[in-house]
């Protein structure tokens, strides 16, 4: 018989949130089982109020106050079942972390998740960003994703087309994010390794030596160690700016102007480094009081110290509106600003 709920009032989320912005839920509790998540539907009937699901609190960009529930999904579980002679199913629980489990996929002889090495957040949290990085996006690897269905009342499982996954989108942020809650995501993982060198940094990174799936996690991990800022040293939510994917034209008048334009070919047009964008501004290394652009990836805002939800967004606009007067491009918060 699992738990029933536990739930606490005034919630300190500080430690629960990587920008370590000082947060208070409403109301607070913790899901380590699937059929508690009945309990919470019948507990919001009766007491009507948002609900804000937190995984690793890595892509969340918080009020000083959280009005209603918070619910940290806690839900473990790893179950591994043959697809076919070259791949295998693997489903793992909403709550693991999800960099322990690339790595314990790789020590598995499981392949396809190396590239995704050292992402903060949770599993279940990663099918909601369509997390990617390195050439690989996680809509690739996932057959299938549980969810509780909050209009159905059951859980079922959800096919990729069904997820509507997009760059760094999907069903769940930004179609119907307040129906499902996921319990479990499942993936499609190889028994023979193929490398994805698609990404320059990576081929380089890696050298001449053979290409091993434990090579690839780790330069992977190494180049990220080296560009990005410990979530536990310093706050931060990682990459802060979606890349922006923009017209033919406008590329081609964008490389007129500036010929070293990091650009991607994409199905729309072309994708932007934003950080390149950010970079080009003079704005790495950049602060305004309790914030900052971190000195070595422009990309990433980070917590100085003290730093409030309303500080992060004053130098959010302050960066848009620069690449927005330089290069005519808007840029778009990858975080979730809640509520």
């Amino acid at each position: 018989m699992t738990d029933s709920l536990q739930l606490r009032s005034e919630y300190p989320l500080q430690e629960l949130n990587t920008f370590g912005l000082p947060a208070v839920a409403e109301y607070y509790t913790e899901i380590h089982a699937a059929d508690q998540l009945e309990q919470l539907e019948q507990w919001l009937k009766r007491h009507p109020m948002p609900l804000l699901l937190l995984g690793g609190g890595s892509n969340l960009v918080l009020a000083d106050r959280v009005p209603g529930l918070v619910a940290r999904i806690l839900i473990r579980g790893w179950h591994r079942s043959d697809l076919s002679a070259s791949h295998v199913r693997l489903r793992v629980g909403a709550g693991e972390n999800w960099h322990a489990t690339v790595e314990k996929s790789i020590e598995q002889g499981l392949y396809g998740l190396e590239n995704l090495a050292l992402i903060p957040g949770t599993v279940g949290a990663a099918p909601v960003q369509n997390i990617g990085a390195y050439g690989v996006e996680l809509k690739d690897r996932i057959s299938a994703v549980e969810v509780f269905d909050r209009q159905e009342q059951c859980l079922r499982d959800l096919s990729p087309e069904a997820c509507r996954f997009g760059y760094r989108d999907s069903l769940f942020k930004s179609i119907e994010p307040e129906r499902y809650i996921i319990t479990a995501v499942e993936f499609s993982l190889a028994r023979q390794f193929t490398a994805e060198l698609s990404y320059a940094g990576l081929r380089e990174g890696l050298g001449h030596d053979p290409v091993t799936p434990k090579r690839v996690f780790d330069t992977v991990c190494r180049i990220r160690r080296e560009k990005l800022p410990d979530p536990t040293e310093i706050g931060n939510a990682g990459s802060f700016f979606k890349n922006p994917v923009v017209s033919a034209d406008l590329y081609q008048q964008l490389k007129h102007r500036f010929e070293s334009l990091v650009a991607y070919p994409d199905t729309d047009g072309y994708k932007l480094a934003a950080g390149w964008l950010i970079d080009q501004c003079g704005l790495k290394g950049f602060s305004l009081e309790h914030v900052g652009v971190y000195p070595r990836q422009a990309l990433v805002l980070v917590n100085l110290g003290a730093a409030r939800r309303e500080d992060i967004e004053r130098l959010a606009r302050h960066v848009q509106q620069m690449v927005q007067e330089r290069f005519g491009v808007r840029l778009e918060p990858e975080p979730r600003f809640y509520p």
